[in-house]
Protein backbone atom coordinates (compact mmCIF):
# COMPACT_ATOMS: atom_id res chain seq x y z
CA UNK A 1 0.00 0.00 0.00
CA UNK A 2 1.25 3.45 -0.88
CA UNK A 3 0.99 4.80 2.65
CA UNK A 4 4.62 5.75 3.42
CA UNK A 5 3.71 8.38 6.08
CA UNK A 6 5.14 10.88 3.61
CA UNK A 7 6.69 14.16 4.64
CA UNK A 8 4.49 17.15 3.83
CA UNK A 9 7.27 18.57 1.67
CA UNK A 10 7.24 15.63 -0.78
CA UNK A 11 3.79 15.94 -2.31
CA UNK A 12 3.23 16.03 -6.07
CA UNK A 13 0.53 18.32 -7.50
CA UNK A 14 -2.88 16.64 -7.65
CA UNK A 15 -2.07 14.09 -4.95
CA UNK A 16 -4.95 13.13 -2.67
CA UNK A 17 -3.42 13.37 0.78
CA UNK A 18 -5.18 11.67 3.68
CA UNK A 19 -4.45 13.38 7.00
CA UNK A 20 -5.79 12.47 10.45
CA UNK A 21 -6.88 15.46 12.55
CA UNK A 22 -7.44 14.21 16.11
CA UNK A 23 -9.41 17.07 17.67
CA UNK A 24 -12.53 16.65 19.79
CA UNK A 25 -12.20 19.36 22.44
CA UNK A 26 -15.10 21.20 20.79
CA UNK A 27 -17.45 18.22 21.00
CA UNK A 28 -20.70 18.43 22.94
CA UNK A 29 -22.32 15.54 24.84
CA UNK A 30 -19.46 13.05 24.38
CA UNK A 31 -15.73 13.09 23.65
CA UNK A 32 -13.90 10.35 21.75
CA UNK A 33 -13.75 11.42 18.11
CA UNK A 34 -10.13 12.53 18.54
CA UNK A 35 -9.37 8.79 18.47
CA UNK A 36 -11.23 8.37 15.17
CA UNK A 37 -8.25 8.88 12.83
CA UNK A 38 -6.21 6.23 14.64
CA UNK A 39 -9.02 3.68 14.35
CA UNK A 40 -9.49 4.40 10.65
CA UNK A 41 -5.75 4.08 10.00
CA UNK A 42 -5.72 0.78 11.91
CA UNK A 43 -8.69 -0.46 9.87
CA UNK A 44 -6.79 0.31 6.66
CA UNK A 45 -3.67 -1.44 7.93
CA UNK A 46 -5.65 -4.54 8.99
CA UNK A 47 -6.08 -5.41 5.29
CA UNK A 48 -9.48 -7.02 5.79
CA UNK A 49 -10.53 -5.11 2.67
CA UNK A 50 -8.58 -3.97 -0.36
CA UNK A 51 -8.14 -0.38 -1.48
CA UNK A 52 -10.07 -0.66 -4.74
CA UNK A 53 -12.89 1.83 -5.19
CA UNK A 54 -16.02 0.98 -7.11
CA UNK A 55 -14.98 3.09 -10.11
CA UNK A 56 -11.97 0.79 -10.64
CA UNK A 57 -9.26 2.93 -9.06
CA UNK A 58 -6.86 0.85 -6.94
CA UNK A 59 -5.54 3.26 -4.34
CA UNK A 60 -2.86 0.75 -3.30
CA UNK A 61 -1.25 1.20 -6.72
CA UNK A 62 -2.00 4.88 -7.13
CA UNK A 63 1.08 7.09 -6.85
CA UNK A 64 -1.09 10.15 -6.24
CA UNK A 65 -2.71 8.73 -3.12
CA UNK A 66 -0.77 9.31 0.12
CA UNK A 67 -1.62 8.50 3.71
CA UNK A 68 0.20 11.04 5.85
CA UNK A 69 0.91 11.15 9.57
CA UNK A 70 -1.87 11.97 11.99
CA UNK A 71 -1.33 15.55 13.13
CA UNK A 72 -0.03 16.20 16.62
CA UNK A 73 -2.11 19.05 18.01
CA UNK A 74 -2.01 21.36 21.00
CA UNK A 75 -5.25 22.69 22.46
CA UNK A 76 -7.47 25.72 22.08
CA UNK A 77 -6.81 28.37 19.43
CA UNK A 78 -3.34 26.95 18.83
CA UNK A 79 -4.85 23.69 17.55
CA UNK A 80 -7.00 25.61 15.09
CA UNK A 81 -3.93 27.48 13.84
CA UNK A 82 -1.99 24.23 13.48
CA UNK A 83 -4.74 22.71 11.35
CA UNK A 84 -4.86 25.74 9.06
CA UNK A 85 -1.06 25.78 8.75
CA UNK A 86 -0.86 22.06 7.91
CA UNK A 87 -3.58 22.34 5.27
CA UNK A 88 -1.94 25.46 3.86
CA UNK A 89 1.31 23.52 3.43
CA UNK A 90 -0.47 20.89 1.36
CA UNK A 91 -2.44 23.34 -0.75
CA UNK A 92 0.69 25.32 -1.55
CA UNK A 93 1.96 22.11 -3.18
CA UNK A 94 -1.36 21.77 -5.08
CA UNK A 95 -2.33 18.65 -3.15
CA UNK A 96 -5.92 17.69 -2.39
CA UNK A 97 -6.76 17.20 1.27
CA UNK A 98 -8.90 14.32 2.52
CA UNK A 99 -9.08 14.92 6.28
CA UNK A 100 -10.17 12.32 8.82
CA UNK A 101 -11.55 13.77 12.06
CA UNK A 102 -11.96 14.42 14.81
CA UNK A 103 -15.15 16.34 15.39
CA UNK A 104 -16.78 18.64 12.87
CA UNK A 105 -15.09 21.74 14.29
CA UNK A 106 -12.03 20.85 12.18
CA UNK A 107 -13.82 21.95 9.00
CA UNK A 108 -13.63 25.65 9.92
CA UNK A 109 -9.80 25.89 10.14
CA UNK A 110 -9.53 23.70 7.03
CA UNK A 111 -11.73 26.07 5.04
CA UNK A 112 -9.70 29.04 6.27
CA UNK A 113 -6.71 27.54 4.45
CA UNK A 114 -8.79 26.78 1.36
CA UNK A 115 -10.00 30.39 1.26
CA UNK A 116 -6.44 31.49 0.47
CA UNK A 117 -6.41 29.37 -2.70
CA UNK A 118 -10.01 29.18 -3.98
CA UNK A 119 -12.72 31.77 -4.54
CA UNK A 120 -16.48 31.13 -4.50
CA UNK A 121 -16.13 27.71 -2.91
CA UNK A 122 -19.10 25.34 -2.88
CA UNK A 123 -19.36 23.09 0.18
CA UNK A 124 -21.46 19.94 0.00
CA UNK A 125 -22.26 19.12 3.63
CA UNK A 126 -23.73 15.69 4.42
CA UNK A 127 -24.88 15.44 8.03
CA UNK A 128 -27.77 14.73 10.38
CA UNK A 129 -27.19 18.20 11.89
CA UNK A 130 -26.91 21.62 10.20
CA UNK A 131 -24.05 22.72 12.52
CA UNK A 132 -25.20 26.31 12.15
CA UNK A 133 -25.55 27.35 15.79
CA UNK A 134 -24.28 30.84 16.42
CA UNK A 135 -22.90 29.62 19.75
CA UNK A 136 -23.35 26.24 21.46
CA UNK A 137 -22.58 25.61 25.13
CA UNK A 138 -20.92 29.05 25.24
CA UNK A 139 -18.45 27.88 22.60
CA UNK A 140 -18.52 29.61 19.19
CA UNK A 141 -16.05 26.98 17.92
CA UNK A 142 -18.22 24.04 18.94
CA UNK A 143 -18.69 21.18 16.50
CA UNK A 144 -22.27 22.45 16.32
CA UNK A 145 -21.11 25.81 14.92
CA UNK A 146 -18.51 25.39 12.12
CA UNK A 147 -20.75 26.35 9.23
CA UNK A 148 -21.93 29.50 10.98
CA UNK A 149 -18.27 30.53 11.35
CA UNK A 150 -17.51 29.63 7.72
CA UNK A 151 -20.47 31.52 6.29
CA UNK A 152 -19.74 34.59 8.44
CA UNK A 153 -16.09 34.75 7.44
CA UNK A 154 -16.47 33.66 3.82
CA UNK A 155 -19.87 34.96 2.66
CA UNK A 156 -19.22 34.08 -1.00
CA UNK A 157 -19.27 30.39 -0.04
CA UNK A 158 -22.21 28.35 -1.31
CA UNK A 159 -23.35 25.83 1.31
CA UNK A 160 -25.47 22.85 0.22
CA UNK A 161 -26.67 20.51 2.97
CA UNK A 162 -28.11 17.02 2.48
CA UNK A 163 -29.45 14.58 5.07
CA UNK A 164 -30.41 17.05 7.79
CA UNK A 165 -33.02 15.77 10.25
CA UNK A 166 -32.51 17.81 13.43
CA UNK A 167 -33.12 21.40 12.34
CA UNK A 168 -34.57 23.61 15.10
CA UNK A 169 -35.99 27.17 14.79
CA UNK A 170 -32.64 28.84 15.53
CA UNK A 171 -30.86 26.83 12.85
CA UNK A 172 -33.70 27.48 10.40
CA UNK A 173 -33.12 31.18 11.00
CA UNK A 174 -29.39 30.73 10.51
CA UNK A 175 -29.95 28.82 7.27
CA UNK A 176 -32.09 31.67 5.98
CA UNK A 177 -29.53 34.25 7.11
CA UNK A 178 -26.73 32.51 5.21
CA UNK A 179 -28.81 31.43 2.16
CA UNK A 180 -28.08 27.79 2.85
CA UNK A 181 -29.52 25.32 0.32
CA UNK A 182 -30.82 22.15 1.91
CA UNK A 183 -32.43 18.84 1.05
CA UNK A 184 -33.56 17.46 4.39
CA UNK A 185 -33.51 13.70 4.90
CA UNK A 186 -37.29 13.49 4.85
CA UNK A 187 -37.25 14.91 1.31
CA UNK A 188 -34.28 12.92 0.02
CA UNK A 189 -34.84 9.98 -2.34
CA UNK A 190 -32.96 8.15 -5.08
CA UNK A 191 -34.19 10.62 -7.69
CA UNK A 192 -33.06 13.71 -5.77
CA UNK A 193 -30.52 15.82 -7.61
CA UNK A 194 -28.53 18.85 -6.53
CA UNK A 195 -26.56 20.88 -9.07
CA UNK A 196 -23.13 21.62 -7.65
CA UNK A 197 -20.54 24.14 -8.77
CA UNK A 198 -16.76 23.96 -8.85
CA UNK A 199 -14.58 24.34 -6.91
CA UNK A 200 -16.23 21.80 -4.61
CA UNK A 201 -15.35 20.76 -1.05
CA UNK A 202 -17.20 17.80 0.49
CA UNK A 203 -17.74 17.50 4.26
CA UNK A 204 -19.21 14.24 5.59
CA UNK A 205 -20.32 13.71 9.16
CA UNK A 206 -20.72 9.96 9.62
CA UNK A 207 -23.99 10.51 11.46
CA UNK A 208 -25.58 11.36 8.12
CA UNK A 209 -25.82 7.57 7.99
CA UNK A 210 -28.56 5.88 9.98
CA UNK A 211 -27.21 4.46 13.27
CA UNK A 212 -27.97 0.99 11.89
CA UNK A 213 -25.10 1.56 9.42
CA UNK A 214 -22.86 3.77 11.57
CA UNK A 215 -23.37 3.21 15.29
CA UNK A 216 -19.90 4.56 16.14
CA UNK A 217 -20.85 8.22 16.42
CA UNK A 218 -21.55 10.35 19.46
CA UNK A 219 -25.00 11.50 18.36
CA UNK A 220 -27.33 8.73 17.18
CA UNK A 221 -29.99 10.21 14.89
CA UNK A 222 -32.38 7.56 13.48
CA UNK A 223 -33.86 8.00 10.03
CA UNK A 224 -30.63 8.56 8.14
CA UNK A 225 -29.10 7.34 4.90
CA UNK A 226 -27.88 3.91 4.03
CA UNK A 227 -24.22 3.50 3.17
CA UNK A 228 -25.25 2.80 -0.43
CA UNK A 229 -27.20 6.06 -0.67
CA UNK A 230 -24.16 8.01 0.54
CA UNK A 231 -21.88 6.25 -1.95
CA UNK A 232 -24.33 7.06 -4.73
CA UNK A 233 -24.18 10.75 -3.86
CA UNK A 234 -20.37 10.66 -4.03
CA UNK A 235 -20.35 8.74 -7.30
CA UNK A 236 -22.85 11.15 -8.85
CA UNK A 237 -20.42 14.06 -8.45
CA UNK A 238 -18.93 14.89 -11.84
CA UNK A 239 -17.05 18.10 -11.10
CA UNK A 240 -13.61 18.46 -9.50
CA UNK A 241 -13.51 17.84 -5.75
CA UNK A 242 -10.64 19.91 -4.40
CA UNK A 243 -10.91 18.72 -0.78
CA UNK A 244 -12.98 16.72 1.67
CA UNK A 245 -13.34 15.62 5.26
CA UNK A 246 -14.92 12.66 7.04
CA UNK A 247 -15.63 13.40 10.69
CA UNK A 248 -17.21 12.31 13.97
CA UNK A 249 -16.17 8.65 14.21
CA UNK A 250 -16.19 7.82 17.93
CA UNK A 251 -14.38 4.51 18.59
CA UNK A 252 -15.92 4.30 22.08
CA UNK A 253 -19.26 3.61 20.39
CA UNK A 254 -17.81 1.39 17.68
CA UNK A 255 -16.57 -1.75 19.49
CA UNK A 256 -16.89 -3.98 16.40
CA UNK A 257 -15.26 -1.45 14.09
CA UNK A 258 -18.30 -1.28 11.81
CA UNK A 259 -18.31 2.50 11.55
CA UNK A 260 -14.55 2.64 11.03
CA UNK A 261 -14.94 0.29 8.07
CA UNK A 262 -17.76 2.45 6.72
CA UNK A 263 -15.40 5.42 7.04
CA UNK A 264 -12.70 3.55 5.10
CA UNK A 265 -15.22 2.68 2.38
CA UNK A 266 -16.34 6.30 2.09
CA UNK A 267 -12.69 7.45 2.10
CA UNK A 268 -11.91 5.11 -0.80
CA UNK A 269 -14.84 6.32 -2.89
CA UNK A 270 -14.07 9.97 -2.18
CA UNK A 271 -10.34 9.58 -2.90
CA UNK A 272 -10.98 7.77 -6.18
CA UNK A 273 -13.50 10.39 -7.23
CA UNK A 274 -11.04 13.17 -6.34
CA UNK A 275 -8.35 11.51 -8.46
CA UNK A 276 -10.66 11.13 -11.46
CA UNK A 277 -12.08 14.66 -11.42
CA UNK A 278 -8.95 16.71 -11.99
Amino acid sequence: MNDGRNNYQQISPGTVTVVGIPLDENSSFMRGSAEGPKQIYESIAAKSMNLCAENGVDLAEEQKFKLLDILSLETGPKAQEQITTAVESLLTQEAKLLALGGDHSITYPIIRAYSHHFDNLTILHLDAHPDLYQVYDDNPLSHACPFARIMEEFPSTRLVQIGIRTRNPHQCSQASRFDVESVDMRDWNEDSEVKLNAPLYVSIDLDVLDPAYAPGVSHHEPGGMTTRELIRIINDIHIPIIGADIVELNPHRDPLGLTAMAAVKIMKELAAKMLMTD
